[in-house]
């Protein structure tokens, strides 16, 4: 889930107003990174919806991704887990990865102009009929999803089609930049709750009054379970199962693929993750989320720490 903090609606293709504002305190260098970062979407949010897009990946792939040290993280990663590949080959990778974070990252602050172009997307998966008969039902519906392609995408169609979708969300460290894109995604669809004790008990009723949200379930969390995640055991959370058994909600898998124009999703929603162990549920998920990864590799974010604190093979 994106972050959310405010329920101002921002107006596109401007920075979101509260965002001019923010009641937050953070370091000099946290600062400096969002007054740099405003700089780049200011000019990018000048431009036409296709450039900005186009050029936001740029940005990301040849100037603040190798800055960050999101290129060599990505790179080591893909080393990890991808030896057998040719060093071309991940980097390849890795350079698709910088891409679509930057596509996705301006594409989420373009949130209107995204809207209108997903008018037209069909949801597609065989999760659609069972969605349906959890509406009819009144069920709690969890969908669960990961750091690929762009992830809001199908949330802004499901919105289209009549769901109300909220999310439990991890905050970015910096304060600075956590405030704006938080507020640009205020209004797309449902409620969203900050991970945290009182975060986790507005999301957790939410869900048990019938209520439809997302899980981004592919980060390292000390406290989950080692789950082989392409070949290599990850820390995974099982908090997705969990709710799903405690309140009987449907948990379905939906992904946003990028399309080779860059601009364009296909948006799925998966048959239902049955019922079973929270273990089973989440070895099932992370089988999910690799088959989307196998197909499209570049679309992971292959920066984030995701085998960090895991047992050895």
């Amino acid at each position: 889930m994106t972050p959310y903090a405010a329920r101002t609606r921002p107006r596109s293709p401007t920075m979101p107003e509260s965002a001019s504002t923010p009641a937050v305190q953070g370091s000099t260098t946290d600062r400096l990174v969002d007054l740099a970062l405003r700089g780049a979407i200011g000019a990018a949010m000048a431009m036409p919806y296709p450039r900005r897009v186009a050029f936001f990946g740029g940005v990301a792939r040849r100037v603040a991704g190798p800055l960050a040290g999101y290129r060599r993280r990505a790179l080591e990663n893909l080393a990890l887990v991808r030896p057998d590949w040719p060093e071309a080959e991940r980097r390849n990778v890795a350079e698709g990865a910088l891409d679509n974070f930057g596509r996705t990252l301006i594409e989420n602050y373009s949130w209107r102009e995204l809207g209108t172009r997903l008018a037209t997307t069909p949801l597609t998966g065989g999760g659609l009929p069972h969605l349906e008969e959890a509406r009819a039902r009144g069920r709690p519906v969890l969908f669960l999803t990961g750091h690929f392609g762009n992830h809001e995408a199908p949330r802004h169609v499901l919105t289209r089609l009549g769901c109300r979708v909220g999310g439990l969300y991890r905050e970015m460290s910096n304060p600075y930049v956590n405030a704006h894109y938080a507020a640009t995604m205020a209004e797309v669809s449902g409620p969203a709750f900050p991970k945290g004790r009182r975060g986790t008990l507005g999301f957790v009723r939410h869900l048990a009054g019938g209520g439809m949200a997302t899980i981004l379930f592919d980060l390292h969390d000390w406290d989950g379970v080692p789950i082989p995640f392409l070949g290599r055991p990850a820390l995974t959370a099982t908090t997705a199962a969990d709710l799903a058994l405690r309140y009987d909600a449907l948990l379905l898998p939906y992904w946003g693929i990028r399309q080779p124009d860059g601009l364009s999703f296909d948006t799925v929603l998966e048959e239902p993750i049955p019922h079973g162990t929270p273990l089973a549920m989440m070895e099932e998920a992370t089988r999910r989320l690799e088959a989307r990864v196998a197909a499209h590799p570049g679309q992971w974010f292959w920066v984030h720490r995701r085998w960090k604190g895991a047992p050895p093979q």
